[in-house]
């Protein structure tokens, strides 16, 4: 046998993956077919009692509050998986509380508590899940078919965008005829059939076991490091310090916005304190495990400089959306609708860069590295909403502005969505030490988490007295100027990203 019929032998396709892909397909289908109709729904029924001048922020604010919480459970998923359960069944459990969120949003559509909680059981079923199913196809590979491992996490992007797209296009036209119960019932039937395709495929699955109670886990060598005292130790009181005071101030910011806050200032300083006196952890902890923190830690900086981009995406099903309810439209189109441009140019996107774009780059004698696409779909999505705010401009200034023309930041957003969130997939798993697979996935979900936190945090800050009066200084709109605020907020991210990635060591942790 020769070597290439050897390696082309040994590099096979998993026979397990197209039951984790068609899991994936459908349980995206049901959370983008209650999420791109949430913040229509909340606007048009369940927050009519609100003021119509206090709204909008109110829908946004439950909105992005909701997907602070889908993308937070997942350091709790990770735990459980990591700590007792293993990936599988901890995926298996948290679909059932998934399903029964459905259920409550269909059941209670006229009842504010009942549909909250059922936000609430989707926020921890699919944020419990989410760092598992990711991790979970990464367990399916080994070194000896890892070149076929980049192509699954594309095709699993694909079908996660499969499913939007028509979620996206489906569901505004079900709330408009149907009714809100059929609206939010149906995404619920597809997670039911998601969960039974992921029970089906049980005995195909390559199952990693929990590894119990980790006397040497990430936290634990943390807080060895910071125990140690010194200079580490202050400057992870300065960040408790700076949590508490967040707290404090619960009744400007709101319950959510200030916890989130205090734990970003917590996990910060304490991650920078952590990291000045790691070698101190050395001895009470194997090296391998500290070697892990300090690769977790490195990685996390590169995470942080992504989450102005998240800021930017997820306010497509809030913001964008808002914004076409002034656009002219048939009248047979809702706004929301638009969303579904997004996973139909992401199916279009994926093929072509992997087929066509980046062959074309490569030839040319460019190396299209994973912190190369990150960079640039920063910049894109920042590119994005300067288009966003011109077409803001228009509207504030009375012109009809066709909803065709939100296509062009759809587009350069999708592409910098392709560049960022396939392609970091791929690259956290890989970077991270067999050890530290869930904890690392979990810290890039949770940079969502903290993406939407920053647009809480600006939504807030612009109510100031002195946010209010640089704004009435420019002639602009509120919204205008926050979208140009992101737009820059983006930018300057992308080239901090660009300048950290190009001091970052590359590691490869597939199993053997």
């Amino acid at each position: 046998m020769t070597t290439t019929t050897a390696a082309a032998t040994a590099a096979r396709m998993p026979p397990q993956i197209p039951y984790i892909i068609g899991n994936e397909g459908c349980e995206r289908f049901s959370f983008y077919g209650m999420r791109n109709i949430l913040t229509v729904f909340l606007m048009t029924s369940l927050l009519m009692a609100v003021p119509e001048d206090l709204r909008k922020a109110e829908a946004k604010e439950v909105f992005h509050t909701f997907v602070i919480g889908v993308y937070f459970f997942p350091l709790l998923g990770g735990w459980l998986a990591d700590r007792f359960f293993g990936k599988y069944n901890t995926i298996f459990w948290l679909s059932l509380v998934y399903c029964a969120g459905h259920a409550c949003l269909a059941i209670f559509e006229d009842n504010l508590r009942g549909f909250y909680f059922g936000l609430f059981l989707i926020s921890l079923g699919s944020g419990g899940i989410k760092p598992l199913v990711s991790a979970f196809v990464g367990d399916q590979f080994d070194k000896r078919n890892r070149s076929l491992a980049q192509k699954v996490y594309d095709a699993f992007y694909w079908i996660i965008n499969f499913g939007s797209f028509f979620a996206s296009l489906l569901m505004p036209l079900v709330l408009k005829h149907w009714g809100a119960s059929a609206a939010f019932g149906l995404p619920g039937v597809l997670m039911a059939l998601a969960t039974l395709i992921l029970w089906s495929g049980r005995r195909k699955y390559v199952h990693q076991p929990a590894r119990g109670a980790n006397p040497h886990n990430f936290l634990k060598v943390v807080g060895t490091a910071l125990s140690s005292g010194g200079l580490g130790l202050a400057i992870a009181a300065m960040g408790a310090l700076a949590g508490a005071y967040s707290l404090s101030r619960m009744g400007s910011l709101g319950f959510v916005a200030a916890v989130c806050l205090a734990m970003v200032l917590v996990m910060g300083f304490g991650g920078v304190g952590a990291w000045l006196q790691l070698d101190r952890a050395r001895g009470k902890h194997p090296d391998e495990a500290v070697d892990g923190v300090r690769a977790v830690l490195r990685v996390l900086v590169l995470f942080a400089l992504v989450t102005p981009f998240w800021s930017l995406f997820d306010q497509k099903a809030s913001t964008w959306v808002l914004q076409a309810d002034q656009m002219s439209k048939p009248a047979w189109f809702q706004s929301s609708m638009m969303q579904a441009l997004n996973p139909a140019l992401v199916m279009i996107l994926i093929p072509f860069n992997n087929l066509v774009l980046y062959p074309l780059i490569a030839k040319a004698g460019i190396r299209v590295t994973a912190l190369r696409r990150m960079g640039m779909g920063i910049a894109l999505a920042g590119a994005a909403w300067i288009v966003a705010g011109v077409l803001q401009l228009w509207l504030d200034g009375g012109e009809a502005v066709s909803i065709v023309w939100q296509m062009l930041p759809y587009a350069l957003l999708t592409m910098g969505e392709v560049l960022v969130s396939a392609t970091g997939l791929e690259f956290a798993y890989s970077q991270a030490p067999q050890a530290m697979k869930g904890t690392i996935m979990s810290f890039w979900n949770l940079s969502v988490t903290i993406g939407n936190l920053w647009v809480l945090l600006s939504n807030v800050s612009v109510k100031s007295p002195s946010a209010m009066d640089v704004i009435h200084a420019t002639g602009y709109s509120e919204t205008a100027c926050l979208m140009f605020f992101f737009a820059g907020f983006a930018l300057v991210a992308a080239a901090l990203f660009g300048w950290v990635a190009s001091r970052y060591p590359m590691q490869d942790h597939y199993r053997d």
